[in-house]
């Protein structure tokens, strides 16, 4: 059973993702950014509302850009996947949640303190140098599923 319908394809493009967003933060951390883009795709409400697969979540486009920084600016993202993150990837749409990322939709590394809110969403919690943001409560029930 998976969190999140997948295919090879898509666990490719997520381990391209995590590892392009966090191989500084060591397995833990790609796990947490991997959490974040599968509770996207499970959400369903705010900026989330339609995005159904993990490709529709990693090609998001907010305000005239990517909503990962990767996608635009990473050339680490645009290499091949690794076995390592194709594991770790498939960890995550199976069963992988653990705090801050948990129930978080957004994360940055702010190269500063994580201030208490990030887009008028409450702080969850940091790892190494990513900050990590849930929804209100109340405000996205899918997030919390």
């Amino acid at each position: 059973m998976s969190r999140v319908k997948h295919t090879s394809s898509d666990i490719d493009l997520m381990a391209r993702m995590m590892r392009a967003e966090a191989e500084g933060e060591g397995q833990l951390g790609m796990l947490m950014v991997g959490n974040v883009i599968v509770n996207r795709v499970r959400a369903n409400c705010g900026d989330f509302v339609g995005l159904r697969t993990i490709p529709q979540v990693i090609y998001q486009v907010q305000g005239g850009n990517y909503s990962f920084e990767a996608v635009q600016k990473g050339n680490v993202f645009y290499q091949r996947a690794r076995d390592q993150e194709r594991r770790l990837a498939e960890r995550t749409v199976k069963f992988w949640r653990e705090h801050p990322s948990k129930y978080a939709l957004w994360y940055f590394n702010p190269y500063d303190v994580c201030p208490p809110t990030w887009y008028d969403q409450p702080f969850a919690g940091q790892y190494k140098q990513h900050c990590y943001y849930e929804p209100q409560a109340n405000t996205c029930e899918g997030a919390y599923t």
